[in-house]
């Protein structure tokens, strides 16, 4: 600090003094907690801001940034005196670095600003004061921070790098977070800029007026704004036209903006028609434009599905109100995907989520279209595998490899929307393609295409169910492949959990092939290289596999049992969070394998099967590993529901031999408070293994 002061001659030393202090700002609480040595602080640092030298001065305006965002509560003495007037200042320069750092300031004014609104709504429910309160120096402040903003936005490069940070996209992202932050207030500062400049000559201004309107639309009330919008929409189609490409790329995103935030100004029947032939048009503009469009689309499909009338939650409507446009629609984004420069911006990825989304959100009435794309899609899935030969270089290599996943995932939405019936038809030339991608895949160890080419065979087996069973044969050596692919753990991730979709799929006649797949995934847990996020995953499947199989699990048993044992025993470091996470979902796994175990071995009899004989003298374990659960205070809610369908399927298992195991305080505490969780599931497991643990209680008192 003391090389800072004003009166230091060399601006090396100065420079230095102000850059060390920028690093240092986290170690110096004790400082600022002291009246005298803060005020010396900034006394020191808002001179520096006013230095002749650039360098010094960004770097004196970077400590203010730092310092409001780490002391916000030591601020009212300087705000009104010295950093309001500093920053504004700065906002206002000509020097890029300089404005950035006073629009930044603002930002992270906003962001303290949106936390403590929070922390105060959750001290307010607690019913207890916030431990730190806003100033709202924000809203106070709107007023000149609106007028300042406003003139970075018309201070645009034509040929801008979408990578370089200028004041420009600084001053949109503030204007954000100010909506944010002060909700309604916004909405009077900004509205009429936005008239005056909509229609400007200058495209600068026209871009400026746009930006702004798209930024404040999240934050404000949805319903203050709606008429806003509603009026400004056939001005934002026009300006889907304008000459200037920035424009109508700005005027692209907030459509997509209005689309995603408050879609019924979007589907309105006035603007609709026009709406749609512009966004139609808007995807043959350049890519940036379209990839804009492209979002527009995906939250669009989404938000009319939404309105559709429709009598039950899980039934598919019958129309909506893109049904009349539905086929030209994914007609022309089929044709988008296919562009020149669909390379560019993104391009091609958007333009398949939006035809996934379409596809997803899509009426019984446009169910023709989605059967002819599925068909497209085939072909092309086809074809690029043909291109295999084909390939050059790495950049080929990579861009055949996105194309390959993009068609895996746009094949997955339309599968999940064929119709049972239909599936078989098709089914045979989509697992020829997938068998073709696992063969290219395993060969260029391509892990990102495995990982989608498994999670579309998931989707195959959802729609197949134990239909799929023709094609285990051909499957079997790539699933274990998958399985064995520790080094990629998200490959690993994708193949375990097919194991249990195939399971709960197929039932008893997956125990032909459980033996390799049971090999592969106890070495994978006992192996320390695999990737944590996979084992809790293993031991659940087990859970499925023993259902799936019944008695013939008992085989498995022993290692089973031994394995879950060392799990369940599992510690981990508790100040770190994530950690804590794991242990949880550890726990879950070793839940859910009970589970399925004592299911599995039950049988479906009335009365419990003898084969449960081999897990009896495991059972007080299993009741100590639900106590230990029960009493950790970092208990996860899943972690409950878990625990609550063991206890009941326990006691249907058991009967009365498990009552005074299961009849303690931990246990009833547990359910107690799982009949209290906000989440369905965990209620009615804890309600009904409640009601079982009470049956069976009340058999045993009244027995003889």
């Amino acid at each position: 600090v003391h090389g800072m002061r004003r009166d230091e001659t060399s601006t090396q030393v100065k420079l230095a003094s102000t850059n060390a202090l920028l690093n240092s700002l986290e170690f110096t609480r004790a400082n600022f907690e002291k009246d005298a040595e803060r005020h010396f602080i900034m006394q020191v640092v808002c001179e520096a801001t006013q230095s002749e030298e650039v360098q010094v001065k960004v770097a004196a305006l970077q400590c203010l940034v730092k310092i409001m965002s780490l002391y916000y509560q030591y601020m009212e003495a300087y705000m009104g005196q010295a950093l309001f007037a500093i920053t504004l200042e700065a906002m206002k320069s000509e020097t890029d670095e300089v404005a950035l750092q006073g629009i930044e300031f603002w930002s992270n004014v906003c962001d303290e600003e949106v936390d403590l609104q929070i922390e105060a709504s959750e001290a307010s429910e607690a019913g207890r004061p916030p431990e730190h309160v806003s100033r709202f120096y924000a809203k106070g402040a709107l007023q000149f921070l609106v007028p300042a903003l406003m003139s970075s936005l018309t201070k645009q490069d034509e040929y801008d790098d979408e990578d370089d940070w200028n004041p420009c996209k600084a001053a949109g992202v503030c204007l954000m977070l100010l909506a944010t932050c002060c909700e309604d207030d916004i909405v009077p500062h900004v509205l009429p800029f936005v008239k005056d400049n909509i229609k400007h000559a200058d495209w600068r201004h026209r871009d400026a007026a746009l930006m702004s309107f798209g930024s404040i639309l999240e934050g404000p009330d949805p319903a203050q704004l709606k008429p806003l919008v509603e009026q400004a929409m056939p001005m934002l189609i026009e300006l889907m036209k304008d000459g200037s490409v920035v424009v109508k790329d700005t005027a692209a995103w907030t459509i997509g903006r209005v689309c995603e935030l408050i879609p019924e100004a979007a589907i309105n029947p006035a603007t609709l028609q026009p709406l749609l032939e512009a966004l139609v048009i808007g995807l043959a503009s350049e890519p940036r434009v379209a990839s804009n469009v492209c979002w527009a689309f995906t939250s669009l499909a989404d938000a009319a599905y939404e309105q559709a009338d429709c009598g039950d939650e899980e039934e598919t409507p019958a129309t909506y109100s893109l049904s009349a446009f539905f086929s030209p629609i994914v007609e022309k984004l089929l044709w988008t995907t296919d562009r020149e420069d669909a390379g560019a911006s993104n391009l091609r990825a958007a333009a398949y989520e939006a035809l996934m989304e379409m596809v997803k959100n899509s009426p019984k009435d446009c169910y023709d279209t989605v059967q002819k794309t599925t068909v497209i899609i085939l072909q092309r899935l086809q074809q690029v595998l043909q291109m295999e030969s084909h390939i050059q270089s790495q950049s080929d290599r990579v861009q055949f490899n996105d194309l390959q996943s993009l068609l895996c995932a746009t094949l997955q939405s339309v599968l999940r929307k064929v119709e049972p019936a239909h599936a078989p038809a098709i089914s045979d030339t989509i697992m020829t393609a997938l068998l073709q991608m696992f063969q290219s895949s395993t060969q260029t160890r391509s892990g990102g295409v495995q990982e989608d080419a498994l999670m579309a065979v998931a989707t195959l087996v959802e729609v197949l169910g134990d239909g799929f069973i023709k094609y285990m044969d051909a499957f079997k050596p790539y699933l274990l492949i998958g399985l064995k692919n520790t080094a990629e753990y998200q490959v690993c991730h994708a193949a375990v959990g097919l194991v249990g979709d195939i399971c709960r799929a197929m039932g008893g006649r997956v125990a032909q092939w459980t033996d390799e797949v049971m090999e592969v995934l106890l070495s994978n847990l006992g192996d320390n290289s695999v990737h944590r996020t996979v084992k809790p995953q293993i031991l659940s499947v087990f859970g499925d596999i023993a259902l799936a199989v019944g008695p013939e699990f008992r085989k498995y048993l022993e290692h089973v049992l031994q394995t879950l044992m060392q799990a369940s025993q599992a510690q981990v470091d508790r100040s770190d969070y994530d950690m804590l996470d794991y242990l949880n979902e550890l726990r879950e796994g070793c839940l859910e394998a009970y589970t399925g175990i004592i299911q599995g071995l039950k049988g479906d009899g009335t009365s419990p099967s003898p084969d449960l004989s081999i897990v009896q003298p495991h059972v007080s374990y299993i009741v100590q590993f639900i106590t230990v659960v029960a009493r950790d205070s970092e208990h996860s809610d899943a972690s409950v529901a878990a625990s609550a369908g063991l206890i009941g399927d326990l006691c249907a298992a058991f009967g009365r031999d498990i009552v005074q195991l299961l009849d303690v305080e931990p246990i009833s505490d547990l359910l107690t408070a799982g009949r209290r969780s906000k989440t369905t599931k965990t209620k009615t497991l804890s309600t009904w293994a409640t009601k079982e643990v009470r049956k069976l209680k009340n058999a045993t008192s009244t027995a003889p």
